[in-house]
């Protein structure tokens, strides 16, 4: 495994925080660690963006705003998830993680699935060239085939990213394995492995399978990890 540095890992985390009892104090840590340490973005739930964006603004950080939307299910209608993403965008969400309609995949609508996607592409991508969208599939729960089909579906959609994982989900979150399939079939898109990455040796080991961004609520622990030399880089 090639060597990644403290700062280089940090700056593929999305530093999150989606339980749903976080409170203020909470998110205002996360925001403070995600600075610190130099994270790609910070991750919440709707309900505290703005309170995010502005603390991010006020510290001139480069850090940015990831939501997600239709979280965690994914099994709303395309307008209730239009709806999210445009009110994200209003209140300063730089990066949107929607979930896919799974239920939708699982029962063969593809298109269906596909333009649900493509309706939100349309809307983040209008707002400006700077803002993605990264498509939440929950690997763990689909087929190889499903996997693949999902990939090529939001790759067709326009979408930035595929991502393995809401990270609630009873099936589990990211695998190596997936995270190898995604990036394999993303058809241009790229790949954010997120469920349960807590320590230095998981998460370089999935940047090596293919992650170009991470999802975690234990950044602190795994730049900690990768400053003291305790991780498994080989």
């Amino acid at each position: 495994m090639s060597k990644v540095s403290p700062s280089q890992l940090a700056a593929c985390i999305d530093h999150t925080l989606l339980k749903p009892e976080a409170t203020a104090w909470q998110i205002d840590q996360l925001c403070d660690q995600a600075v610190e340490l130099g994270c790609w973005a910070v991750c919440v739930n709707l309900f505290w963006l703005p309170r995010v964006a502005e603390r991010l603004a006020c510290s001139n950080s480069p850090v940015k705003v990831d939501v997600p939307v239709a979280y965690p299910t994914g099994a709303i209608p395309t307008a209730l998830k239009v709806a999210q993403v445009r009110w994200a965008l209003d209140h300063g969400a730089d990066e949107i993680d929607m979930v896919a309609n799974i239920g939708a995949l699982c029962d063969s609508q593809d298109q269906l699935v596909q333009d649900d996607i493509a309706a939100l592409v349309e809307v983040v991508h209008t707002a400006s060239a700077d803002k993605l969208l990264k498509v939440i599939l929950e690997t763990a729960a689909l087929t190889t085939d499903q996997k693949i089909l999902a990939c090529r579906l939001a790759a067709t959609a326009g979408a930035d990213f595929v991502k393995t994982s809401t990270g609630t989900h009873p099936a589990g979150g990211a695998s190596l394995q997936d995270v190898r399939l995604l990036a394999k079939h993303a058809g241009g898109m790229k790949v954010k492995a997120a469920g349960g990455i807590r320590d230095a040796e998981t998460a370089l080991a999935m940047i090596e399978a293919g992650a170009e961004r991470l999802g975690t609520s234990a950044s602190p622990v795994i730049i900690s990890q990768l400053s003291q030399g305790k991780n498994a880089a080989h």
